[in-house]
């Protein structure tokens, strides 16, 4: 490698590791301190210090490989601010520091593939061929198997902010403001109820809102809800929901205080991983008196292995390693898989709703059905993708969903 080589990746190296102290220190999320952000950045931190440690003992293919670690950190770290950015989330200091990180890793997955190539030179043509094949399979199963769950777990866990746009919810929304146990403040919509009951539809004040809209037209409270870190709301991300039970924790001391809402009629609908996590609050909370989970699957390595199959038995190595850096990165604790939590539930009532063509898990809705007590349905619809129940049937989603809350809900509500 060229000293003008080792520069630029020595370059992408420095600017990928100013991003990450930046990012836990000056422009850490709001709500956050640098308590919370200091694990996951001495972890990237110190691999990127090992990495520059290691380059100058190596040779060229290993120093590309190096390389190309610190390419794929600066290009997904760099990405994701300017997303941010394009979102018009803090668009100044995200544009600036996003573009610098990204055209530095860029820079460096340039250098490492000139040096792969450069490297695979000598010899026959053949040989040539035969090796430069052999070290892109074996490049291909490196990426999918150690770095692709890597970068996911940076990605799950910096996830873009975008702001909400106004909705039409069928009522008039007031916005709101609800601060959680653990200081943070949480952006949100309301339509008041009609009915004596609310429901609390989550995540987000986005993937919501043609749920809302159906719930509202049948008099219901709806809380909309920006998940911890997403949004407008304060804190961390973490694209598997681990620590916003304190979030529904924080909407159901909203709803139990409102005067337009009778004792026992507060439900949740949730989507995708907003069902896991309102299963996992009614087993803490018994306010919650019934819930519609759409889409629940796995957010654990615990729940990925129950899934079972060749699959997911081959994919165990890249889903350890990927449960294993969101859980180094997340300032959250590890949740209690939901196959455990969901018979604490009883005698309160579930719906689990699960898509034949369903992702993350969605097949261990049985599962979960199995282990829940008390009031329980499932609803397995073939055609529909994930979280797509409401599209694929509409007329039958919202007679089933609305029938099974107002069994549930409006008994004593008026």
């Amino acid at each position: 490698m060229s000293p003008r080589e080792t520069r630029a990746v020595a370059l992408a190296t420095a600017v990928a590791a100013l991003h990450v102290l930046d990012d836990a220190t000056l422009h850490r999320e709001p709500g956050t301190s640098v308590r919370d952000q200091v694990a996951g950045a001495v972890v990237l931190l110190a691999v990127l210090a090992a990495g520059a440690v290691v380059f100058t003992w190596v040779r060229a293919g290993a120093q590309a490989a190096l390389a190309l670690l610190v390419a794929g950190l600066g290009i997904t770290l760099g990405a994701l601010h300017l997303v941010e950015a394009a979102n018009g989330v803090s668009v100044g200091w995200n544009a600036v520091s996003g573009a610098v990180t990204l055209a530095a890793g860029l820079g460096a997955l340039v250098v490492a593939v000139r040096v792969l190539w450069r490297s695979r030179r000598g010899g026959s043509r053949a040989r040539r061929y035969v090796r430069r094949g052999l070290v892109g399979a074996a490049s291909l199963v490196a990426v999918f198997f150690f770095v692709f769950p890597l970068y996911f777990a940076i990605g799950a866990t910096h996830k873009p902010r975008s702001s909400a746009e106004a909705a039409d919810l069928g009522r008039p929304y007031e916005g709101v403001t609800l601060r959680t146990s653990d200081g943070l403040d949480l952006a949100g919509w309301y339509v008041p109820s009609e009915n004596g009951a609310a429901v609390i539809a989550f995540p987000g004040r986005s993937g919501p809102v043609e749920h809302a809209r159906m719930l509202v037209r049948h008099g219901y409270g709806v809380l909309l809800l920006d998940m911890r870190g997403n949004g407008e709301s304060d804190g961390r991300s973490n694209a598997f929901g681990w620590g916003s039970g304190k979030d529904i924790e924080a909407a159901l001391d909203f709803l139990a205080a409102r005067a337009d809402v009778q004792d026992g009629a507060i439900g949740g609908l949730g989507l995708s991983v907003g069902g896991e996590q309102l299963l996992e609050a009614a087993a803490r909370d018994r306010r919650l008196r019934a819930v519609v989970s759409d889409g629940a699957g796995y957010r654990t390595l615990h729940e990925y292995r129950k899934e079972g199959g060749i699959a997911n038995a081959l994919l165990l190595p890249q889903a350890a390693l990927l449960f294993g850096a969101v859980r180094v990165l997340s300032p959250e604790r590890y949740p209690e898989p939901i196959d455990e939590l969901v018979g604490r539930v009883a005698p309160r009532a579930i719906l689990l709703i699960e898509a034949g063509h369903g992702q993350g898990g969605e097949t261990l809705n049985p599962l979960y059905f199995e282990r829940a007590g008390g009031s329980k349905e499932r609803w397995l619809i073939p055609e529909a993708g994930h979280t797509g129940g409401l599209d694929a049937r509409p007329e039958e989603y919202e007679r089933r969903v609305v029938g099974f809350l107002d069994r549930h809900l409006l008994r004593g509500a008026t």
